[in-house]
């Protein structure tokens, strides 16, 4: 009776259910030669299910080990020693290396275990290389502005020189393709032995950009062309976007700028210079941001020929927001900030 009445739901339950129903059959007092009688499952299964309940009394299976780990916690952290010991060293040389510390593993094993501390393999953030004088002198910086508001920042004027190169040289472009269509023009960067590079000069502050100008061709950067950049350029931003407002410099320590001739015609001009600017900061200076965008914005329009490409930078300049200029200029604040707490050391900006 009790097989009639039992198949008929047994045969469409899970593996789950046929447990459960297997254990409360022997709580209800069914011996194992009665349950096996039902044909509920195989013999070996329902004595195996029966035995585990009466060891752990839970129906629930206990979760297997799985497959051994080829390495101990203290070789796992051998291995992230090994590592932080050369950042660029390839998951193949660390599991040799690991090897000879009595490892045997592969190379996506090695990658695994980085993988569980957090370490990710990753292109390297190209920054320029700082000296100590360099972090020291970033340090004193910080220290000395580590005060200011975003307000004070505002009334600040940044500039820096930049280089835009033809055929989007300016950095690494990603598209989308199919199969087959890596040489397809649409999907190709074009690139020439010598580009042609043009060589500009602006400055920006919260109030948004200011002049931008196109050095000549084979023209030196020197004191001459910088006074007079200064004086076409620089003093006409002052005028229209401070007025009578006062107003402070910033430029970097390049030759031309720190000329004893161009600090004399600025105090001439009543024009502060913040600094001494530190070498090597170009994280502390939103105006390489602005310039990153706008090479972006730049190399999206394909100029083909020098006479384009100086159009469309004059162009994608002054369509610049003076939104985007202030949120650049408020990073400020925390730019300092984060050198503060790197020591001196670069900052993701």
């Amino acid at each position: 009776m009790l097989e009639i009445i039992v198949l008929p739901f047994l045969t469409m339950v899970t593996c789950k259910e046929t447990r459960a129903a297997i254990i409360a059959l022997h709580k209800n007092g069914f011996t194992g030669k009665a349950i096996v009688a039902t044909k509920i499952a195989p013999k070996s299964t329902i004595y195996r299910f029966i035995k585990n309940f009466k060891e752990r009394g839970s129906i629930l299976v206990k979760k297997a080990s799985g497959r051994p780990r080829k390495s101990s916690k203290r070789q796992d952290r051998l291995l992230k020693r090994i590592q932080l010991r050369d950042r660029s060293a390839t998951s193949a040389e660390l599991a040799q290396e690991w090897q000879q510390a009595g490892v045997s593993a592969s190379a996506r094993t090695v990658r695994r275990r980085l993988l569980e501390d957090g370490l990710l393999s990753r292109r390297a953030a190209k920054k320029p290389l700082l000296s100590k004088k360099n972090i020291r002198d970033r340090l004193i910086f910080c220290r000395n502005y580590s005060e200011w508001t975003a307000e004070d920042w505002g009334k600040v004027i940044f500039s820096d020189g930049a280089p835009f190169r033809l055929f989007g040289a300016s950095g690494k472009r990603l598209v989308w393709r199919r199969k087959g269509e890596r040489y397809h023009q649409s999907c190709v960067m074009p690139t020439v032995k010598h580009p042609d590079t043009i060589h500009v000069w602006g400055c920006f502050s919260s109030k948004g950009v200011g002049s931008l100008t196109i050095l000549p061709k084979n023209t030196a950067m020197n004191k001459e062309w910088y006074q007079n950049t200064l004086q076409q350029q620089l003093l006409p931003t002052i005028q229209q976007q401070f007025g009578e407002q006062q107003c402070i410099f910033q430029h970097d320590g390049a030759p031309c700028h720190k000329a004893k001739v161009i600090t004399k015609w600025l105090g001439d001009q009543n024009v502060e210079i913040l600094g001494p600017w530190p070498g090597n900061s170009p994280d502390l200076n939103p105006i390489e941001n602005l310039w990153s965008i706008l090479k972006r914005r730049v190399d999206k329009q394909k100029p083909t020929n020098s006479d384009k490409l100086q159009e469309v930078i004059m162009k994608e300049w002054v369509a610049i927001s003076q939104d985007l200029a202030q949120k650049l200029i408020e990073s400020m604040p925390s730019r300092i900030a984060e050198v503060l707490k790197k020591k001196g050391q670069h900052c993701k900006y």
